[in-house]
């Protein structure tokens, strides 16, 4: 099933999204009480597909881009936080800001929490999630560098370009995931390629914190990171999950 959260008349709505158009749901992604008969007919805002309590990340979780960014590949996950500030959904523009030297894209793969949930097992890791979804993790490299830690590299305001919508009942461990920039496909792999697999991520996350419904996890970008520069065009395409697109302008 693919589900669009959007915003009609000021209030937040779920549908699903087929080819001909957006049914409403009646009830939330989480809670799907009826869909419409009907496909919306009316003028909406496609918001980013789920609104999570927080935004968690993977670092270093495919080896060739691990190595291109020197960055240590450890036995356990190695995770951070963005901000919720950081969100922004399909079409809406990524603003380098001001300060900013070097800005990068990275295509990742996004799994949504289904339900509240602590130290999760990993061979029950599946009954915790709703679905799949794009994000860009976009990425200040001389802070990243320059502070030792990512908040700032990673917590700009739309750095975190998620959707276009939510995608449940696929099975992600095999799919193809690249970044186009202009056209052009800059960097391509397979989530295959994930040193932590879905079910170990999902369980260590939740050892470490209590995730709630609709939180979401970042599980890391392939090799071949590039520079984004205002009037680019980038686009997170994932195999049966969908294709993300926003613009790049200066602050």
């Amino acid at each position: 099933m693919v589900i669009a959260r959007v915003l009609i008349d000021n209030k937040e709505c779920y549908a699903e999204a087929r080819k001909d158009g957006l049914y409403l749901i009646e009830g939330s992604c989480f809670n799907i009480v009826s869909i419409a008969s009907k496909p919306y007919s009316g003028e909406y805002r496609l918001l980013p597909p789920v609104n999570p309590s927080k935004i968690v990340a993977l670092g270093a979780n495919y080896r060739k881009h691990a190595s291109e960014l020197n960055l240590q590949v450890n036995s356990d996950p190695t995770i951070f936080q963005k901000p919720i500030t950081s969100l922004i959904a399909e079409g809406e523009n990524i603003i380098l800001p001001a300060c900013s030297t070097k800005v990068d894209y990275e295509a990742e793969l996004v799994i949504v929490i289904a339900k509240d949930c602590r130290k999760v097992a990993k061979d029950t890791a599946y009954d915790y999630i709703l679905g799949y979804t794009c994000a860009n993790d976009v990425s200040e490299r001389v802070f990243q560098k320059l502070d030792g830690q990512w908040t700032r590299a990673k917590g700009f305001d739309t750095f975190c370009p998620l959707g276009p919508y939510l995608v449940t009942g696929i099975d992600a461990n095999d799919l193809n995931i690249k970044a186009v920039r202009n056209g052009e496909t800059v960097q391509e792999s397979r989530t295959s390629n994930m040193i932590h697999t879905i079910p170990e991520i999902v369980s260590f996350v939740s050892g470490v914190m209590t995730l709630k419904a609709g939180d979401i996890i970042l599980t890391g970008t392939p090799e071949r990171v590039g520079q984004i520069v205002a009037g680019d065009t980038i686009q997170i395409i994932i195999e049966n999950v969908g294709c993300l697109t926003n613009k790049v302008i200066s602050e």
